[in-house]
């Protein structure tokens, strides 16, 4: 019966706790801003991007799980844009619209907010992949206020890695015109199931063995929830969207190819010239490290530096080394180009910072 209880009390598990404000709003999309009991100590805005899928708060699931919260702790003025929960109504929602319209405003009002004439971005997933289109339509030319950009475990070559989800999205396998046109929106219990069969046994019986293994171990307990709340809160995908996302990024892979069309204008990654980190995980198996890494290669950035780091696409953020693994290589980079001064000093090629662990870099 506890072990029954332990599973149905997850619906209510807390999540997202680092107090924040909203300071903007477009459709569903709101732009939130973390509160600080002091100034922050570096006056370049951070925006984090999130994806289309599930909800954001896995950037903030728990006390010591949340990457929001150490980067508060670490000085930085912290916002996130939140694409919402879409509707019938949003069906017609593009990647277009998202990038062109929805980032750029999110944007203008992070500058508004903090007096500041740059900001960084760190995109996760498919918000990292939103993030490099946004800065591939809006380079720096001759000054921009795009200083940094963090893509993390972010899509960019749907090509490489030869993935199930590759396979099963091929156009002989996958009618997305006619899902779209019968579904509308697309449920997030269509792309769970999707999730969920790419690791079958691990992602259905091996989380509630897990949980039945280690039921006398309170903190286990409360991060098996927190996760279980998270997996099973998803949100509808705006069908126009899922389209455009399926046919031209996994089935045609127009990206990596300079062939990507956004609101009649091509989409070239070497327009690119922010500060680049481009993250991936070693065992990511939804979005793994040959999809992300190319971005390094195909951008214009002479600042750029690529890491390839131990964990899987969601272990990376908030498993139990997340700290150690990704927050604090990622505050090391961001720090010095975080400060108000020029951009920071161009190099070539710049080489990952090694790690304490044995990081494998590609």
């Amino acid at each position: 019966m506890r072990f029954l209880i332990t599973i149905l009390d997850a619906a209510t598990a807390p999540v997202g706790l680092t107090p924040k404000t909203p300071i903007w709003r477009k459709n569903k999309a709101i732009l939130y801003r973390y509160q600080r009991s002091q100034p922050p100590r570096y006056p370049i805005p951070l925006l984090l991007v999130y994806a289309l899928i599930n909800r954001p708060y896995i950037l903030d699931l728990r006390p010591g799980q949340s990457l929001i919260a150490y980067l508060v702790d670490q000085g930085f003025d912290v916002f996130l844009l939140d694409w919402g929960d879409p509707q019938d109504e949003d069906a017609s929602l593009t990647l277009d619209d998202l990038v062109a319209d929805y980032l750029p405003l999110a944007v203008q009002q992070v500058l508004r907010a903090t007096g500041a004439s740059e900001i960084s971005m760190l995109g996760y997933c498919m918000g990292g992949t939103l993030a490099a289109l946004y800065a591939a339509t809006h380079p720096n030319v001759p000054a921009g206020p795009l200083r940094n950009l963090i893509c993390l475990a972010s899509p960019i070559d749907f090509a490489a890695g030869n993935t199930p989800l590759s396979l099963w999205l091929r156009p002989e396998y996958c009618n997305v015109q006619a899902l779209v046109e019968t579904l509308g929106n697309v449920p997030p219990a269509f792309i769970d199931l999707g999730m969920r069969l790419l690791r079958p046994i691990a992602n259905t019986i091996g989380g509630y063995q897990h949980l039945w293994e280690h039921l006398d171990d309170p903190e286990f307990v409360c991060r098996w929830q927190a996760m279980h709340r998270w997996l099973n809160d998803g949100v509808a995908f705006p069908g126009a969207a899922f389209c455009q996302w399926i046919t031209a990024f996994y089935q045609e892979n127009r990206l990596i190819r300079d062939a990507l069309m956004l609101r009649h204008r091509r989409v070239r990654l070497a327009r690119i010239t922010a500060s680049l980190l481009v993250i991936a995980a070693q065992n990511d198996y939804i979005v793994p490290a040959a999809q992300v890494a190319p971005l390094f290669d195909h951008v214009g950035s002479a600042d750029r530096e690529l890491l390839v780091l131990p964990g899987g696409h969601v272990s990376l953020i908030t498993g139990r080394a997340a700290a150690h693994i990704l927050w604090e290589p990622l505050v090391r980079w961001l720090v010095p180009r975080s400060q108000q001064r020029e951009r920071y000093p161009l190099r070539r090629r710049a080489r990952p910072q090694r790690l304490p662990l044995q990081v494998p870099i590609v």
